[in-house]
């Protein structure tokens, strides 16, 4: 059995989904949890929302703990923490897998919590698959193995795959918010994630011509501009810096993004009382059921 959710772009709805997993898939007797995704995805603040006050050993912010707690402890034989924290794509740069392996064995032998990232790196040599197993791509994958699988590959060679998706429409958005905002329309404040796009609600319904809109953002995509980190708050696109809520989680270039176009149609909540700009990118366009509905539980 698994659960999927679209992958949010930005901290705070990211911290809140690891809250919403938290209180929904784990049990506290779960000792063993594995993370899977690639550099960004936003595994550690998924896991900061999961495990509020966990000091992580490494994580995007550059922090780092060393020596390794869990190694540390193993080697002695004295374990003081519940619950430990391995990226383990961090620390075989400084250790070898089948140590870091058995520190973990060690742990889980005295009833301790272990939380991995990068877990299908060291399941190779640790052989024990996890009680639960998350993946972070353009979706958010939630999984209790059996016997029978998933093997962690399987998770991580999909979450891997759509990865780039998240990032192409995360791009997207930021440059269709900034556009917005040239044409006089004041920021949205409420994004949310749909299949390989994004949604911007608005609490009027825009002036716009939507095919103007999408042509000036077709312009900057052509630009092939860089993107790159500003800082926590801001993205640094082509010569000029733009608010953003995830900052690390952008294609390098805009002429990445493949094939964007904007759903014709303003559409409205009657329930948020919004209107809704849809943008996707890549494939196919998605039926309207799947291009119009978010997850409203991950909206701030």
């Amino acid at each position: 059995m698994q659960a999927v959710y679209f992958a949010p772009r930005g901290k705070k709805r990211l911290l809140f989904l690891g809250s919403n997993l938290q209180n929904r898939y784990l049990s506290p007797g779960d000792k063993l949890i594995g993370f899977l995704g690639d550099a960004g995805a936003g595994k550690s603040l998924l896991i900061r929302g999961m495990f509020p006050g966990l000091e992580l050993t490494n994580d995007d912010n550059g922090i780092n703990v060393r020596p390794l707690p869990l190694l540390e402890d193993a080697d002695r034989d004295h374990f003081r923490f519940h619950t430990y924290h391995v990226d383990v794509r961090f620390e075989t740069a400084f250790t070898q897998p089948w140590r870091i392996a058995e520190a973990i064995k060690k742990a889980l032998n005295k009833e301790r919590r272990v939380i991995i990232e990068h877990f299908d790196l060291i399941y190779p040599f640790l052989q024990i698959n996890a009680e639960v197993l998350i993946g972070i791509g353009e979706e958010v994958i939630v999984t209790r193995p059996t016997v029978f699988g998933p093997e962690p590959q399987e998770i991580a060679d999909i979450v891997f795959k759509s990865i780039k998706y998240r990032r192409m429409a995360h791009s997207a958005e930021d440059i269709t918010s900034k556009i917005l905002e040239e044409m006089g329309i004041e920021q949205p404040q409420v994004h949310s994630e749909i299949k390989h796009g994004f949604v911007l609600e608005l609490p009027g319904k825009p002036d716009i011509d939507l095919d103007l809109l999408e042509e000036r953002v077709r312009r900057v995509i052509r630009a092939d501009l860089p993107i790159s980190f500003g800082d926590e708050d801001h993205i640094r696109l082509g010569e000029s810096s733009y608010p953003c809520t995830g900052p690390r989680l952008h294609v390098k270039r805009t002429s990445e993004i493949e094939n964007f176009r904007l759903l014709k149609e303003f559409r409205f909540d009657p329930i948020q009382k919004l209107y809704t700009i849809a943008g996707v990118v890549g494939g196919e366009i998605p039926s309207r059921s799947v291009a119009l509905v978010g997850k409203r539980d991950l909206k701030v």
